[in-house]
Formats: C-alpha cells, sequence, structure tokens
C-alpha cells in the first residue's frame, strides 16, 4: 500500500506579504500543509530548524541569503528517522531567492528519495517556482520528480481549488 507524506518548512514571523511587511500567526507555508492535509490521507511532518531563523523580515532574507551563498545546510530540529515507508512526498516550501530554503537542501539530503514521487508546492510573492525545481532534480536524481504548484502566498488561504487543480486527483 503506497503511503504519502506532507513535508513542510514555513516561517511564521515577519513575512513579506501582498507589497508590505506583515507578522503572520502561520506562515503561508504552514496554510497551505494544513489545507493539503485536509484533502489527502497522508502524514505531516514540518522542518524546524535548530537555530531559528530571526522573526525580522530584513535580517531573516540576510541570513537565507548567506546560506544560499555559503551552500549552508541548516541543521534540523527533531528530524524524521526515515521516509521509507513513503512513496509520496509533497514538499511545501517558500519561494528565498529563487529557490526553496536551505534547511529544505538539508531535509532533501538527509534521506534517500529513489523511486519517490516528490510534488514541490511552494509560496511566493511573484516569482513563482524560481529555480526551486532545477534544484530539487540535482538534489533527488533518482526521484520520480512532477511538476511544481506555486502559490502567490497572499492567496493561500483561498489555495483549495488551486490545489486540486495543481495536483490533481491521487
Amino acid at each position: 500500500m503506497s503511503k504519502s507524506l506532507i513535508v513542510y518548512f514555513s516561517h511564521n514571523k515577519e513575512n513579506y506579504f501582498s507589497g508590505n511587511i506583515v507578522n503572520l500567526e502561520k506562515g503561508n507555508v504552514q496554510v497551505i500543509a494544513e489545507g493539503l492535509s485536509t484533502m489527502i490521507d497522508a502524514d505531516i511532518y514540518q522542518i524546524k530548524e535548530v537555530d531559528a531563523y530571526p522573526f525580522d523580515y530584513h535580517e531573516c532574507t540576510k541570513r537565507a541569503s548567506d546560506e544560499l551563498k555559503n551552500n549552508a545546510r541548516p541543521q534540523i530540529l527533531d528530524p524524521l528517522e526515515s521516509i521509507d515507508e513513503y512513496d509520496t512526498i509533497y514538499l511545501g516550501y517558500p519561494n528565498w531567492w529563487s529557490t526553496m530554503p536551505t534547511i529544505v537542501m538539508t531535509f532533501l539530503e538527509s534521506y534517500d528519495f529513489t523511486n519517490k514521487h516528490i510534488y514541490p508546492i511552494c509560496s511566493h510573492e511573484g516569482s513563482g517556482m524560481g529555480r526551486s525545481e532545477s534544484d530539487l532534480k540535482k538534489l533527488c536524481p533518482n526521484s520520480i520528480l512532477h511538476k511544481g504548484l506555486s502559490i502567490h502566498g497572499s492567496h493561500v488561504d483561498g489555495c483549495r481549488q488551486q490545489l486540486e487543480r495543481g495536483l490533481g486527483e491521487k
């Protein structure tokens, strides 16, 4: 029997949202992941960092930029023991500097995704998937990578239809 896993990283502090910096109670990707979890039968796992990203939006984006430039791999708090039991992975992340946050890269490099179906779902404020799909191909070359779904961050509260259209029937 095939099992699915929703894995996501979300920043629920200051965020860029509809042209403004606002404090979100829930990060955009968390809203998407929780919405998806009501639609499909899947376990859910939130990637959390050992060294928390700054609350301040500008400090956070600077750290994210530095991590990307330095090819950093932030440590994950409470990592999963294994993903062996899952055939399908829904991977949610924000678009930071035209790709996924480096902590998501840490997650991807920590497990074997051979023959696993990966459905990337990215929140953004205008830059779509960026280069995250090509980065995913490099990080998980033996996976079955499906076309990514990008959801505008300021529209996550009404994303159910977009998820249904973008992911189709599972």
